[in-house]
Order: C-alpha cells, then structure tokens, then sequence
C-alpha cells in the first residue's frame, strides 16, 4: 500500500502535530446568573454546577475565574420586578447594571463584560417583546429593548447580545447606542436562536418561562436554514459585529452555512439542555463527562464557530482538558 493514513496517529506526538482543529482558551464565554441580594448562591438544580450570584459573590467568583483564563463572560439578570412593559430591563440600577458597575470597577480591562438583551425575564407573560392580546409587539419593543442595551453600556458593558429575535433590533440598538456616544460598544447578536427544547433548565435559571403560548411567532423554525442565513444577512447589514447560533450541538450545519457566508466571527452557544445532558449522563456513569465534552466543543469549532459560550467553560480550564 502507497497511502497508510495512520502513520499519521501512531503516537500523540504525532497526533498533535497533524490535528486540523485546535481549541483555546481564549474563545470561551462563560454565563452567569446575577440577583438581587447579597451573599447569594442559588444552585439551579436543573444545572448541576452552576448557581445563580449576587453580586458580590459574582465578583468573587469572576476573580477566581480570571485566575484560569476566563476573562469574558457573559450576564443574565434574574429576579428583577416584571411588569407588563419591562420597565425594570432599562432601569439605571438593575441587577445587570449594577453587577457591571461593579465588574468593571473591580477588574476594568482586565474582563470583557457582555450582557444579554431580552425582556423574557422582565415581563409578566415572559415573552421576549411586549405583548397585547397574545400578540408580540415587534416596533414596540425595540424601544424598550434599545434602552436596555443603552443603560447596560452606560454602566460599562464592553458588549450587548441581543437575544429576543424581533425584526430590526440590531439596527435599532446601533443606532440608540452610536447616537448616545457608544460607538465603540459592540453587539454579538443572536442571529439565529431558534424555537428549541433544549432550553428548558434555562427557563428554570432564569425564571423566563412564557405565561402561556410558545416563542414560535419570533424564533425560528427549527426546519429552516435558508431562513436562518436570511436572518444573519440582515444582521450583518444591521451593524452586528458578531452573529451567534443558538443551540449549538443540533445545529452544526447552520453554524457551517453561516461561517461559509459571512467575514464577521462566528458563535455558537452551547446551550442548558445540551450541558444539562452530559452531566446527568456522566452522573449516572453512561459516559466519560471529559470526553463528551470535548468532543462537543471540537465540533463546535470544526463546524466553524471561532467563539464558544458554554457552561462547561470554567470546568474545561480548571481541569486543564484543552
């Protein structure tokens, strides 16, 4: 035989040498979960691992995170007062605003603060835009959702990802935030978050369930890549700095479809159900947690995402897996 491929994994020397995908350290986003209060450590028990924080232990444990490379993170508030119009999404003191304050305050440059923009968490029918008569109002809310992402660069955040999917926010959030003086402000949008079961823990975490109905109206249809590129199109047009797949693990080819047709980095957001999985598969001793792991962020990687936010971020650095 001419060809004998495996001379080229005979040993790992040799392995690491020809590997096509590397991952690092660097393209890690780690979530948290800030509340109001202090000394406050919720465990979400359908997230093994992981613990919504007041700020003051999100500041203790931001700084041990630092000490392990993840300097980037990004923030969900929970527990904030919901009303019909959300008006606690753009308070100049909500948890969010003040927990960058303190963020930035307490690490400057040294952390890379993003915030999630959305009003699922801050209305009374959960949804992710206002509502009347069992309608998301699509206009309306960008309103409120440009003030959101305004007030949370007015406290510091280096970037806002808007996750609600109405029509025109990313045009609408540039433009709020350029004409207030922060240009330099980015956005990571969700550009393709789709209408996905694999969300559940989080709902729970982040206490964002819809009152009634679902979120098909504004996700996506899981059925549709063409749809999805259309969406990540007119993000990039809109003046998205980075576009985001959500989920991740089933939905390899949308991130590929979007790195083959577009400049900007890639993301892909290795979502609650997906992490929720391993760890109950690896608590019940069905598979090799590190193992899986791996595999799933070198095909996160492999299928174009330059940029991973993952749950599993934090246990992937302390225990040296890279």
């Amino acid at each position: 035989m001419i060809y004998r491929p495996r001379r080229l994994r005979k040993n790992p020397v040799i392995r690491e040498m020809v590997a096509e995908t590397q991952l690092s350290a660097d393209m890690f986003i780690y979530p948290y979960f800030v509340v109001p209060g202090t000394k406050v450590v919720q465990p979400i028990d359908a997230m093994p691992g992981i613990s919504r924080l007041s700020i003051d232990m999100l500041l203790k444990d931001v700084e041990s995170g630092l000490k392990l490379g993840i300097n980037k993170i990004l923030l969900f508030g929970v527990g904030e007062k919901k009303t019909g119009e959300a008006q606690s999404a753009y308070d100049a003191h909500s948890v969010v605003a003040d927990a960058v304050r303190a963020l930035k305050k307490r690490f400057g440059e040294e952390l890379y603060v993003i915030t999630d923009i959305c009003l699922c968490a801050y209305t009374t029918h959960g949804h992710c835009g206002l509502l009347e008569k069992d309608v998301i109002l699509n206009d309306p809310s960008l309103e409120v959702l440009a003030k959101m992402a305004l007030s949370h660069a007015q406290a510091g955040a280096d970037m806002v990802a808007p996750s609600d999917m109405m029509d025109g926010r990313i045009k609408a959030i540039r433009t709020r935030l350029d004409e207030n003086g922060f240009e330099n402000t980015s956005i990571m949008s969700y550009a393709t978050k789709f209408a996905s079961a694999y969300y559940g823990p989080f709902r729970e975490a982040a206490d964002s369930a819809p009152g009634k109905g679902d979120r098909k109206s504004y996700q996506m249809d899981f059925r549709n890549p063409r749809e999805a590129l259309r969406e990540a199109k007119l993000d990039e047009m809109e003046g998205a700095d980075i576009l985001m797949v959500k989920p991740a693990l089933a939905y390899l080819d949308i991130i590929r479809l979007v790195r083959k047709n577009t400049t900007l980095p890639v993301a892909c957001y290795n979502v609650s159900a997906e992490y929720t999985m391993v760890k109950m598969a690896a608590k019940a001793g069905f598979i090799d947690e590190q193992r899986i792991v791996m595999e799933n962020m070198y095909a996160f990687k492999r299928a174009g995402a330059g940029i991973i936010i993952s749950y599993h971020a934090r246990e992937i650095l302390a225990k040296a897996w890279l």
